[in-house]
């Protein structure tokens, strides 16, 4: 997950200096993607919209599994738990990733100009 968030950060930032040079009128070196995978998209809010649907998908999956051992439906008790738990630790990846990019995004506003 880390080489994708720094993919998509290095996309971003190849966004924000093409909007640059439009603004200053000059031409800024940007250098091209060297791990972008055709078929995905460079944009961050999407990908971070894909991983919270997936976080959400697995707790969906993990709540079922949980429902379905409680009614009887199955005695997979196990998988649910793990399932549980995999849901629970991709919240928790999600959330140290919000945190990491809200404190990025603190330091940038921080900067002097």
């Amino acid at each position: 997950m880390s080489n994708e968030l720094g993919q998509l950060i290095a996309s971003d930032l190849m966004q924000i200096r093409t909007g640059a040079s439009a603004l200053s009128g000059e031409q800024i070196e940007i250098a091209p993607a060297q791990n972008a995978l055709p078929g995905q998209s460079g944009n961050f809010a999407d990908r971070m919209m894909d991983a919270v649907r997936g976080v959400n998908q697995q707790d969906q999956l993990a709540a079922d599994k949980m429902t379905a051992v409680d009614s009887g439906a199955s005695d997979d008790l196990v998988g649910a738990m793990l399932s549980s738990q995999q849901a629970s630790l991709s919240f928790s990846m999600l959330m140290q990733a919000r945190n990491k990019v809200m404190g990025a995004v603190d330091d940038l506003i921080k900067l002097p100009i």
